[in-house]
């Protein structure tokens, strides 16, 4: 077909090398389409970008040290719309057998699901242990500390701070469940296939290792076994895992969930016929419509 003047100007204008101006009328608007797509997505980046803000938690330097001193925990905070904040704020602990953070399907791509919520998500990038098993804790307490320092201009209910862990992650935030004092003590947890007692012939022996070394004290496996650690005040819990996990023993999130049956806390389990150990926010998991509905239905029931 023939181009006009104005569609030859058009490409002219986006910087399109058009020498001819017979051009086929399909490719045109497959090159139109293409540009709007890349537009779109560009904004949806940007918007996204826009909501999430990054910030040490130590600016005045940590209580403790696992010293390595290029290891710092940092926080990033994801905010719903305005309109549609509930108030309600989750602490993301990935995990990693305290070795490394899975920070992108059981950290950042949590995001959306709980903005969509209108609660606000905030991804911790806590410490390794290194030899220390009281730093990654303190990273979890000064998380949700400073969010209830900062739950005015954040519109978060500081009544309503929840703590969410994967794995390591998982034993991370039930710890902080079972040890905190009430200033830092979160309001609700979510562990996920959590790795829970530190008792060697159940727990997952690198997560052990590399939290307390590898022939600790048996009081300190105690004191990190977080089914040895519930009390009347421990709050309530949302437990899922699946029941061919070979990684993390089933018995770790189940027992905990015994657990906390036992001392009056509402709980909520739910054991997955399959997937394994890992999923996360990963899609690929076969059930991760189903999990996505009932920890939000659960999130809806308080």
């Amino acid at each position: 077909m023939i181009v006009p003047e104005a569609g030859f100007e058009f490409f002219h204008y986006l910087g399109l090398p058009i020498t001819h101006k017979i051009v086929n009328f399909a490719v045109i608007m497959k090159i139109i389409k293409s540009i709007i797509t890349l537009s779109l997505l560009a904004i949806c980046m940007a918007a996204s970008a826009q909501q999430s803000i990054e910030m040490n938690l130590w600016s005045n330097g940590a209580p403790n040290s696992n010293g390595d001193s290029t290891d710092s925990a940092k926080i990033r905070i994801f905010l719903p719309d305005v309109k549609k904040a509930t108030g309600r704020a989750v602490v993301i602990c990935p995990g990693g057998g305290y070795a490394h953070l899975a920070m992108d399907h059981e950290g950042y791509d949590w995001a959306p699901f709980f903005n969509k919520m209108g609660i606000a998500a905030i991804v911790l990038k806590y410490r390794m242990p290194k030899g220390n098993c009281q730093v990654p804790e303190s990273d979890a307490e000064e998380a949700i500390r400073q969010i209830r320092n900062n739950a005015a201009g954040w519109h978060i209910d500081i009544n309503q701070v929840g703590i969410m862990g994967f794995s390591a992650g998982g034993h991370l935030a039930s710890t902080v469940a079972t040890h905190a004092a009430k200033e830092v003590r979160p309001d609700f947890q979510i562990l996920f296939y959590p790795v829970i007692t530190m008792n060697p012939d159940f727990s997952h022996k690198d997560s052990h290792d590399n939290l307390l070394g590898k022939n600790p004290k048996k009081s300190l496996e105690e004191l990190y076994s977080s089914d040895r650690q519930i009390t009347r005040t421990t709050p309530p819990a949302f437990i899922a895992l699946s029941d061919d996990d070979n990684g993390v023993s089933p018995a770790n999130g189940v027992n905990y969930y015994m657990e906390l049956f036992r001392h009056g806390i509402p709980a909520t389990l739910h054991v997955y016929p399959s997937g394994g150990h890992g999923w996360g926010m990963r899609e690929s998991f076969l059930y991760h419509n189903e999990m996505e509905d009932e920890l939000a239905a659960w999130l809806r029931s308080f």
